[in-house]
């Protein structure tokens, strides 16, 4: 067993790190302060290659494997978690989508500029009344105009979606919709690719967050939207099966995500235990700071192995749904005490926004929400191990 990182992805992650730290950290604050999307950095990690990372280079990506990409979401939130947030939706929920059942013609259409990073893309699934019961979607869509071959013809979508990240700064959108009843009474939902200059479609609200104040999360509307046909992304009555699949690869990210929030509070935490003084020296020599230290190192390098394990089962075919959930949910929890933590070692301090630590706090609570709650990704795993239908 070799637990080194191969060369190609040492390499990927140092220079991520010396784009992040020499480029990107001195605009951070700004730009969280101003509530502010960050189109110009967006912008050079697309010219960089880092907006498509694990897409294949005929679909405008890069062409590495999905650990690659792990360690980039981890870089860029160890550093900015609003950009971290942005590239880990458009590249998993935007790109992923058209990646797995996209046609041909749609790649090229769709993906392709979205990889490359001309374009920014979102996942349009959750609703103001289906969060985690995703199968209680109630945007509708219906073909109008087909042929008597059920060719052709126009798809009309009406409805709404919320907590959308990249709403309003993507120009490419993938939704669910239903699209009629199953035999068994539940709905039949399906999945459409949404240019952003759709008519009828706007976004109507931007959410105030409690962290992560760079990205865009706000709240689509559909009001009798018209895509053509071939728009449908998938086979009708599919989307449901997608996105549970887009959702096991998007929870690896967002646990990549954590392991780099917590990170930083660490790296943050060290220097100070060191050089903070209290009753003439280090407060690190006090047992109470260096456990905490201590744990918050343990369980970065643990949760950092699981999502590790987790993108190296998607990348050899196998099945990583278990291990997705999880290191989603380990990393996430993780992440909320190791930057719970770093307020607590920096005091008074930890708490005034002079210190980047109470940041790192806000911004880590979305890890344990996004992509399935922590209960959610609980009763995945159980599902899975015990094999009864827990609700």
């Amino acid at each position: 067993m070799d637990l080194d990182l191969p060369s190609e992805h040492q390499l990927l992650r140092s220079t991520i790190r010396d784009f992040m730290t020499k480029e990107v950290a001195p605009v951070v604050d700004e730009h969280e302060r101003e509530r502010r999307f960050p189109v110009e950095i967006v912008r050079q990690l697309g010219e960089a290659g880092w907006l498509g990372i694990p897409i294949p280079e005929d679909e405008g990506g890069t062409g590495l494997d999905y650990l690659a990409y792990a360690i980039a979401v981890e870089e860029i939130g160890r550093v900015w978690g609003s950009l971290g947030l942005i590239v880990a939706a458009h590249t998993s929920l935007g790109c992923g989508p058209l990646h797995l059942a996209g046609t041909k013609a749609q790649k090229d259409r769709f993906l392709v500029p979205m990889a490359s990073g001309k374009v920014i893309g979102a996942y349009g699934l959750t609703e103001p009344g289906a969060g985690s019961d995703a199968g209680g979607t109630r945007t509708t869509a219906r073909l109008e105009g087909a042929g008597a071959d059920g060719s052709g013809g126009e798809w009309v979508i009406d409805g709404g979606k919320r907590f959308i990240t990249n709403a309003g700064q993507a120009g490419t959108y993938v939704i669910t919709a239903r699209t009629g009843t199953r035999p068994d009474g539940n709905p039949e939902i399906s999945a459409f690719i949404l240019p952003a200059d759709t008519p009828g479609f706007r976004v109507t609200r931007l959410e105030d967050k409690l962290g992560l104040h760079a990205s865009a999360t706000g709240e689509l509307v559909f009001d009798g939207c018209r895509i053509p046909a071939e728009n449908l992304l998938g086979q009708r009555g599919q989307g449901f099966k997608m996105f549970l699949e887009i959702l096991d690869g998007g929870r690896i990210s967002v646990g990549a995500l954590a392991v780099g929030l917590a990170q930083a509070a660490l790296d943050a935490s060290i220097p100070y235990a060191q050089t903070r003084h209290q009753f003439g020296k280090p407060i690190g020599s006090f047992q109470g700071v260096a456990f905490m230290v201590a744990d918050m190192a343990t369980e970065i390098e643990a949760a950092r192995s699981l999502v590790w394990k987790a993108a190296w089962l998607k990348d050899q075919g196998r099945d990583y749904g278990l291990v997705a959930a999880e290191a989603k949910l380990f990393a996430s929890e993780v992440s909320s005490r190791a930057t719970n933590n770093a307020i607590q070692i920096h005091g008074g301090y930890g708490y005034v926004t002079e210190y980047p630590v109470e940041r790192f706090l806000r911004d880590a609570k979305l890890t344990e929400i996004g992509e399935g709650t922590s209960q959610i990704q609980r009763l995945v795993i159980g599902r899975k191990i015990l094999g009864l239908r827990i609700a």
